[in-house]
């Protein structure tokens, strides 16, 4: 029988860190003189920090720090809001320890900078669980281009076709299904999120009745 995978991102599927995200980049950016939007920010929201950074520098370029330090001061402050905060989602660890032992192979595979997906795991205490990560940081391009996932899959020794992701974002889904991969959609009750492209859709992480993700008349979820 074949491996099979489950590749997780980490924002919004691992973490509650949107709004952590937000105040970060709010307070970096507005010291420097940008005028942060919701609509600017909605923009950017499913960028790495690298084209964060870019977006706001070629929207409202700024003196004397260059934008890698101030990229890196984005990431700090995120690190300390998330060293501050319990952001892991309910479940979650939960949810892994169960797929660990069905024997699938656990990824994470996040735009976010690789120094943000240790701290997560380390303050919660799941780094045990996963048997690779991977962060667009290392990537040309991050989602939707389907680089990271393709990276993941190689990574943990696993075909594209054995591989399942769980996102949050529509880039992400779109990254994952050009990757050659079955996309869950994990919504957290948020009945905005664009699910479209996936495969299925999970609510929660407390309302699996059967885990057998790649073979769909076995793969039970509670859909409200």
């Amino acid at each position: 029988m074949n491996q099979k995978a489950v590749i997780f991102d980490m924002d919004g599927v691992i973490i509650n860190s949107e709004a952590l995200w937000k105040q970060a980049e709010k307070e970096i950016f507005t010291s420097l003189g940008v005028e942060v939007t919701d609509e600017y920010s909605t923009l950017t929201k499913s960028m790495t920090t690298t084209e964060v950074t870019k977006f706001w520098y070629n929207k409202f370029p700024w003196q004397n720090k260059g934008l890698e330090l101030v990229e890196q001061m984005v990431i700090s402050r995120v690190i300390e809001l998330i060293e501050c905060k319990n952001c892991l989602i309910n479940g979650v660890k939960e949810f892994i320890e169960k797929l660990k032992m069905k024997d699938y192979k656990i990824g994470l595979a996040t735009n976010s900078p690789f120094r943000i997906i240790c701290t997560v795991l380390q303050k919660h205490g799941i780094s045990y669980l996963f048997d690779t990560i991977s962060s667009a940081e290392f990537e040309n391009k991050g989602k939707p281009d389907p680089a990271i996932y393709l990276t993941t899959a190689k990574k943990l020794n696993v075909e594209t076709n054995n591989c399942i992701v769980i996102e949050d974002s529509f880039s992400g889904m779109l990254a994952a299904k050009n990757a050659g991969m079955k996309v869950i959609a994990f919504t957290n009750g948020d009945v905005n999120i664009d699910f479209e492209v996936a495969d299925y859709k999970i609510v929660n992480f407390n309302n699996i009745e059967e885990i057998d993700l790649l073979t769909p008349t076995s793969f039970k979820i509670n859909q409200n």
